[in-house]
């Protein structure tokens, strides 16, 4: 069976630094893929915050994020106590949503530790269905 492959654009839009803690790890004793979906929402709702917004629900009015889709694609280990660099992308830019992808690496080793891509549809909590990107949000990431 071939392998997912998750390719990341050229240039990154937001950077930050995660500390692996025991509750990531598994039962073999290395950060689980569950956690690296957490650590992937702890990027991400750390950049909304860099650029303003509150949380993944309040981009603008009752309008938020819903995750459509996750991938994860894994490159090497990760152990309590590591620091890890998490870098976002931002690709495949829709009408209703875009890809946010996620690269992460050990910050001692520099070795890549996943990839890992969020397909992101903006949502309307109020009337519970799929909304447009708020022209605030395009703004604030020059979309």
């Amino acid at each position: 069976m071939p392998r997912m492959n998750i390719s990341l654009p050229e240039k990154f839009i937001y950077i930050t630094e995660i500390i692996v803690r025991a509750s990531d790890l598994n039962y073999g004793n290395h950060v689980g893929h569950d956690s690296i979906l957490t650590l992937m929402q702890e990027a991400r709702i750390g950049f909304y915050r860099s650029v303003g917004f509150k949380d993944e629900l309040s981009f603008e009015g009752a309008v938020g994020q819903i995750i459509a889709d996750a991938a994860l694609q894994y490159k090497s280990e990760s152990f309590l106590g590591d620091v890890l660099t998490v870098k976002i992308f931002i690709d495949d830019v829709t009408k209703y949503g875009f890809d946010m992808l996620y690269q992460v690496e050990n910050k001692t080793t520099g070795k890549e530790v996943a990839r890992g891509k969020t397909g992101i549809v903006c949502f309307n909590y109020d009337l519970k269905k799929v909304a447009v990107i708020p022209e605030s949000f395009r703004e604030k990431l020059g979309l």
